[in-house]
């Protein structure tokens, strides 16, 4: 049986390794070379042009905009308080189920976390 440091441990590589890959996520997703992978539908709407045709060639791969980096999670707010048709609408079916899994997961944690300080606490 698992000890409470053994879970402790699983516990803070997982919160590590979930930080990592959000970090990793948000510094990608402002790059100029990526825009096409994080921003289809506005491509094929005519709303975003290839930064590759212009600008210096450092600006082409990298974002040299320090407050892109300052504003990188803004993103989530708006996104988990737009209707699932609009969110379909705007970033697609993959964004809207990985959106309802992430809260599936949330108020689960949530359930599970009020569900076992009530058990310390009786």
């Amino acid at each position: 049986m698992a000890t409470l440091t053994d879970i402790g441990v699983a516990a803070a590589i997982n919160i590590l390794s979930a930080c990592i890959f959000l970090i990793a996520f948000a510094f990608l997703r402002i790059q100029p070379v990526n825009d096409r992978v994080y921003f289809p539908k506005w491509y094929l709407k005519g709303l975003r042009s290839s930064p590759l045709h212009s600008g210096t060639i450092v600006n082409k791969f990298v974002n040299l905009d320090f407050r892109a980096y300052l504003k990188f999670l803004n993103w989530m707010p708006s996104a988990l308080q737009m209707p699932e048709p609009e969110l379909i609408e705007h970033a697609g079916l993959d964004s809207a189920v990985y959106l309802r899994i992430y809260l599936i997961g949330y108020f689960h944690w949530a359930l599970s976390l009020s569900l076992l300080v009530f058990h310390f606490l009786h």
